[in-house]
């Protein structure tokens, strides 16, 4: 008689390089013959990839694994990320079988059955061997990068992920290949830090090399089929080399995200982020411009860093205010365990912190609803669908047909669009009218 097959249940936590290495596990567990339920209830394993960026993400983190075991005690729970290395107690929460740290993650490529390996042996590769060959969602995510050699005053992820380690671009280009083919119309190059990205390499490259060697493979093939975003970028990386790979891409959206974190010179270079300043990237949004008449510009931002006054605060205002931003993830200053800025004397009331984040975020929502009016009279914008009713557009707003039915859920193709109105969320939408040409 056949046993009955194993059941696993997937929580991401965090950034897209955890929801990368949660695909890749997936998918090898899925090989050797378990199955995915969508609830924890019935689960035999219950699988968390945990991130320590905040202190409320630890805090969800000891809220899912009480509130997981209470729903299903006869499940093993299973922690990997960043949480379990700054955090090795863990481990010694209700229900948790085993915290796999992040030298050993490479593991959990094995059958879940086998964990923990105490006496596994090290991997000799650097980089974290995973790979995956599709996505559960419509928008994919290729990782590029991983770990981070500069400490910023405030960021944990050092400890908690190592020093930079790169992919060999040969294997980035097949990846995309793989999920190009696949059905993922939408591949997000993900990272750690991708300023590093190519130092560790021989002969030594960086992102924007890669994003030519993109563009020489698939440009021709995959242009209007298929496109490339890519994720948080060091304003340090904006560069004239920068300017002329997004010029020469046809596959890349017309979309960047900085990681700028203050517009203040002093607040950066305490937070151990001296090596720009806000005018480097004003003036490469300048240059951008030229590149791409429309584009989304995303940031960011840390408000109420230790020491950070009213005046370097309305020094941030002002920089923001003067950037064309579309959007921002704006965090209040967490305090994490380890970190330099952790014991410095002048920290900021958290009541104060949390009053700045609210006003950048009333100043980045006029933005972003100024920014939808202006795609809301545009001819055409260029969607993939997540659920034949709701997608992205190119220029990372979120838009929804007025009609359910008017493309097949499931359908992952790029799709041309006409703008009709906007909501709450974004724009509405109706599919264009065939061989009416699109804007760019």
């Amino acid at each position: 008689m056949n046993m009955p097959r194993q059941l696993f249940f997937m929580l991401t936590q965090g950034c897209k390089v955890n929801q990368y290495e949660s695909q890749s596990i997936r998918e090898a567990w899925t090989r050797q013959g378990l199955l995915e339920c969508d609830e924890p209830d019935h689960a035999d394993i219950i699988f968390i990839n945990t991130c320590a960026v905040t202190e409320r993400a630890i805090s969800d983190l000891k809220r899912h694994v009480r509130r997981l075991h209470q729903k299903n005690p006869e499940a093993s729970i299973l922690l990997a990320g960043c949480a379990v290395q700054a955090l090795p107690e863990l481990a010694r929460l209700n229900g948790v079988r085993a915290a796999v740290s992040q030298a050993d993650k490479h593991l959990l490529r094995n059958h879940p059955g086998l964990l923990p390996l105490t006496d596994a042996p090290a991997q000799a590769d650097p980089y974290p061997d995973f790979s995956i060959t599709r996505y559960q969602r419509t928008r994919g995510v290729v990782k590029i990068q991983d770990g981070c050699s500069h400490r910023c005053t405030y960021c944990i992820i050092p400890s908690t992920r190592g020093k930079s380690v790169s992919r060999e671009p040969q294997a980035i280009l097949e990846e995309i290949g793989r999920l190009f083919t696949n059905g993922v119309h939408e591949i997000s190059l993900c990272g750690i830090n991708l300023r590093h990205f190519g130092r560790d390499l021989h002969p030594r490259t960086n992102l924007w090399e890669l994003l030519e060697r993109i563009e020489e493979r698939f440009g021709q093939t995959w242009r209007s089929k298929a496109r490339i975003r890519l994720s948080s970028l060091e304003p340090s990386e904006l560069t004239a080399q920068g300017l002329q790979a997004l010029t020469n891409s046809s596959l890349v959206c017309p979309h960047v995200h900085v990681s700028l974190q203050s517009g203040s010179p002093h607040v950066l270079r305490r937070m151990g982020r001296g090596h720009y300043t806000p005018e480097m990237v004003m003036e490469f949004v300048e240059g951008l411009r030229r590149v791409w008449p429309v584009f989304a510009l995303g940031a960011d931002i840390i408000t109420g860093f230790p020491g950070e006054t009213d005046t370097h605060f309305e020094e941030t205002l002002d920089c923001l205010g003067r950037l064309p931003l579309t959007y921002a993830h704006v965090f209040p200053y967490s305090r994490r365990p380890g970190t330099a800025a952790a014991s410095f004397e002048d920290q900021v009331p958290h009541k104060e912190r949390t009053l700045r984040a609210a006003r950048v975020r009333t100043l980045v929502q006029a933005k972003k609803q100024d920014f939808i009016r202006l795609l809301a009279q545009r001819e055409s914008l260029e969607v993939i669908f997540e659920n034949g009713r709701k997608g992205m557009s190119q220029f990372y707003v979120p838009c929804q047909l007025t009609e359910s039915g008017l493309i097949a859920s499931g359908d992952r193709t790029l799709h041309t669009v006409t703008p009709t109105g906007q909501n709450d969320h974004g724009l509405l939408v109706t599919p264009a009218v065939p061989g009416k040409p699109g804007e760019r």
